[in-house]
């Protein structure tokens, strides 16, 4: 078996799905801001920090978002494949 296929039996997306597919959304929305911060995610999405936090890692751990301290993005994987249209926005 794939390690992809693998890794994604292992680790399932959990609880926090929803949270994770609205801060993907978010980042990669038309507004054309692609950085934002862990404070402005948490209040657009009017979660707690905790929870974002959690939501982050797993995305970071799956190759979806970049995180450096505060700020947030999305991977340029993520952003090719919105831009191939096999994201609905």
């Amino acid at each position: 078996m794939d390690g992809v296929a693998e890794q994604s039996r292992e680790r399932p997306v959990g609880a926090n799905a929803k949270l994770q597919r609205a801060i993907i959304l978010q980042l990669l929305s038309e507004d054309g801001e692609r950085l934002r911060s862990r404070a402005w995610l948490a209040e657009e999405l009017r979660c707690d920090m905790q929870a974002l936090g959690e939501a982050l890692q797993r995305l970071r751990e799956a190759g979806v978002v970049g995180l450096e301290s505060d700020e947030v993005w999305a991977s340029p994987a993520a952003v090719r494949i919105a831009a191939l249209g096999l994201i609905g926005i």
